[in-house]
């Protein structure tokens, strides 16, 4: 199998913004960046996030398209507007995947409209995977409940392809190794991160969570898998930004060391 490559998440870097990514990536040896387009305007500038990856020589190899609660007035408040800008995005830079979250319950038209929505912008963008991705239970005050339609878990409604995210298997109590099983050879990209399973989002570095990330990255090569692995680690709490380095160099050191080794028989 060629490579896998291995890109950052612009949300790596936050508070930094979209071109931190660039400038890490390019220093600490990343293959590319996946760029979440958020409330920075760089993000949304198809230009100028052409520029920063020729400026770095590193390039954008995946979209995550504005799908958070403090991204949906991003572009327009309609959800099916941000998803096509973010196609359009992703042709424009040659990224191959673009990454989408499940409909919020009080999405309804959008909700109902999900599945038949997806398969036309696949026939509009073929070049690219358009990659629904694992969520989670939210709990508050002892309570659970599942913010999106029709679950937090794609597979149980079925797409053409997903994105697994390791630290949102955390959240929800399940292995990654049984989400990737789920998912089959729809596994079309990974968030790597790591939680403890205590319920909430953690996006630990790969390796000081509870997680079989290593299981997962070694496996990958068995299932076939072409795809790319954007890491998604959370470093807002870094004092600094050779701290910040530090986590994002150990979590590319994981994912490189793990993807090479094969998976025990």
């Amino acid at each position: 199998m060629p490579r896998v490559p291995v890109l950052l998440s612009s949300s790596s870097v936050f508070p930094e913004p979209t071109a931190a990514a660039f400038e890490l990536a390019a220093a600490l040896g990343y293959d590319g960046v996946e760029v979440m387009v958020w409330t920075d305007a760089v993000s949304q500038d198809a230009g100028a996030l052409r520029g920063l990856a020729a400026h770095y020589g590193v390039r954008v190899g995946s979209i995550h398209a504005p799908c958070l609660l403090v991204t949906q007035r991003v572009w327009s408040s309609d959800p099916w507007v941000r998803l096509r800008r973010a196609a359009a995005l992703a042709e424009t830079l040659e990224a191959d995947t673009v990454v989408v979250h499940p409909p919020f319950t009080w999405q309804r038209e959008y909700a109902r409209t999900f599945e038949s929505g997806l398969r036309l912008l696949n026939e509009r963008y073929p070049q690219i995977r358009f990659a629904v991705e694992n969520m989670y239970p939210v709990r508050m005050a002892r309570r659970e409940f599942v913010p999106y339609s029709p679950g937090w878990d794609p597979t149980r409604t079925g797409y053409a392809a997903y994105t697994l995210d390791v630290s949102h298997c955390a959240a929800a109590k399940m292995d990654s190794l049984a989400m990737a099983d789920a998912m089959g050879a729809g596994l079309a990209h990974i968030h790597l991160g790591d939680g403890t399973g205590e319920g909430r989002d953690e996006h630990l570095v790969p390796g000081r969570g509870k997680q079989p990330c290593a299981e997962l990255l070694s496996s990958l090569a068995e299932r076939g898998f072409t795809g790319s692995i954007a890491v998604e680690v959370a470093t807002r709490r870094s004092a600094s930004r050779a701290e910040r380095e530090e986590l994002l160099a150990e979590a590319l050191t994981f994912a490189r060391q793990h993807l090479t080794t094969p998976a025990p028989l």
